[in-house]
């Protein structure tokens, strides 16, 4: 049973930094924050889910119906991650490429603490305790002092190196143009690896940092033991209210100008640009084919066609996608039935898996994978964990990826300067870094 406690604290954004701070005395955190995006289909502006009280971490084999059965039975909140490789539970595929990071397949945990931001009100929901519980962790995050841990700290410059350099990435992309040239595939998400090998960083620092830097509306934070994730995902991938079921994939994107009238001039020739526009529509075509298995015959609706959306780096062309579910007992079906997400595999899916496993050097593991959350009633929402770093403390171990979509009119240098476009961020936030 849950006790909830309402409060206003003085200062929203002061008591989010101190909140987080907090948080990390624990070994499971998931951090959820749409920076204020006035956004349709949130349940919440921000949540954070701490200390588990239960908790499962598998592998490929059997995942989904191991989260389908964890999930049936705590019948409560429950928080983490897929990750991309949970493909191979769904198709004959496997994932051999290298893994720096190794992040388990799958892993959630029932929080015994869960603080919700809505408006100027944070709702604390807790675990079997009482609200005097709840008060005196209120009172204990107000009177912290976040000053020294994120200003007071020694410079540690991070060497970046690319897993795969760019006389490499124009063959790789000239082999996917093959296959599409072939009609093997139509379309290939294709990514690269930036790393860092021996290197300490402060995660919750430079989480703030890349989250400043970008401002996305499915932002998050993760720490399970020694693995975190960083993310500034401005995709969500699905959710799941009642019997709705929204995607939103995101195929297109353009550099931002500080000229205000070159920004707007980028912004229209993204709205007008053939090749992002044929890239989108190829993906909302696979998303309702995907969303058709569980839907309600004729209930698959496209309510959104290549909108662009401003974000503080990038412009982005996203597309929003419904249905009503056929059978709520179908929920889990759902997941399995739409992952990997179109927008980070291509289509024909299968044949882009296959290709895509081939040509990349690493492992995609948690990167295109999802995070979020199950509510007690059933419903879900799940980020695409995009624009984001990850990072293994034991191995000392830091990544993070971007692709960019192949089509038959891919030029390869043009697909080479997307991903430096979005890798921008990332380099951003871990430059100068301090650990």
């Amino acid at each position: 049973m849950r006790t909830s406690v309402e409060f206003k604290p003085k200062n929203l954004s002061k008591f989010k930094k101190q909140l987080l701070l907090w948080a990390l005395q624990f070994d499971e955190v998931v951090w959820l924050d749409s920076n204020n995006y006035q956004e349709a289909y949130s349940r919440f502006d921000a949540a954070l889910a701490v200390d588990a009280f239960t908790g499962i971490k598998t592998d490929s084999y059997n995942a989904f119906e191991d989260l389908k059965d964890y999930q049936k039975a705590t019948k409560d909140w429950i928080f983490g991650y897929l990750t991309y490789d949970l493909k191979n539970d769904l198709e004959r595929l496997t994932s051999n490429n290298f893994d720096g990071l190794e992040f388990p397949d799958l892993q959630f945990f029932q929080p015994k603490r869960i603080v919700f931001f809505k408006g100027d009100t944070v709702v604390f929901e807790y675990l079997n305790m009482v609200s005097e519980d709840i008060e005196a962790d209120f009172n204990s995050i107000e009177a912290m002092n976040s000053h020294s841990y994120y200003d007071n700290a020694q410079s540690n410059d991070i060497k970046i190196k690319m897993r795969i350099h760019k006389d490499a990435y124009f063959e790789k992309v000239n082999t996917m143009l093959a296959h599409i040239h072939r009609g093997d595939i139509y379309e290939a998400n294709f990514c690269q690896e930036f790393y860092a090998e021996d290197t300490i960083i402060n995660p919750l620092k430079t989480f703030n940092k890349l989250n400043n830097i970008s401002q996305p509306p499915f932002a998050a934070f993760l720490k399970l033991n020694e693995f975190y994730l960083l993310c500034a995902s401005p995709e969500r991938y699905i959710q799941k209210q009642g019997s709705k079921v929204v995607s939103q994939p995101i195929k297109g994107t353009a550099k931002r100008s500080k000229n205000e009238e070159k920004d707007k001039a980028l912004k229209f020739e993204l709205s007008q640009n053939e090749k992002e526009r044929s890239e989108n529509i190829m993906i909302v075509d696979l998303v309702r084919n995907d969303l058709s298995h569980t839907a309600k015959k004729g209930s698959v609706e496209v309510d959104e066609l290549c909108k662009v959306y401003t974000f503080k780096q990038v412009h982005q062309m996203i597309s929003t996608v419904t249905s009503l579910l056929d059978n709520d007992e179908d929920y889990i079906e759902t997941i399995k039935t739409t992952f990997p997400m179109g927008s980070m595999t291509g289509a024909p899916k299968l044949s882009a898996m296959q290709i895509i496993e081939a040509l990349e050097e690493t492992k995609r593991g948690l990167y295109s994978g999802a995070v979020g959350y199950f509510t007690p009633e059933n419903d879900f929402d799940f980020n695409v964990v995009i624009r984001s770093i990850l990072y293994n403390e034991v191995k000392k171990y830091v990544s993070f990826s971007v692709g960019s979509a192949i089509t038959s009119k891919s030029n390869p240098l043009d697909e080479y300067e997307e991903c430096l476009v979005k890798a921008k961020a990332m380099r951003e936030a871990l430059k100068n870094h301090s650990n």
